[in-house]
């Protein structure tokens, strides 16, 4: 897996991902706030199989 995702991506994803956690944990929007752990994850790892898919690369990094 190559990184598709470039930095500010990754962060924004990260907050998102668990901003949606926080709300579900408070009851605020309940079992919805799962979805938070994609976000979170894809972040995390700096890979996005659905930017594969429609061909984006957020990623800085010179293609090879």
């Amino acid at each position: 897996m190559k990184t598709n995702e470039g930095t500010i991506d990754r962060a924004l994803r990260v907050a998102a991902g668990l901003l949606l956690l926080a709300l579900m944990f408070t009851d605020t929007i309940g079992v919805w706030g799962w979805i938070g752990v994609v976000p979170v994850l894809t972040g995390a790892i700096g890979f996005c199989p659905l930017y594969t898919v429609l061909g984006i690369n957020t990623c800085p990094m010179k293609k090879s």
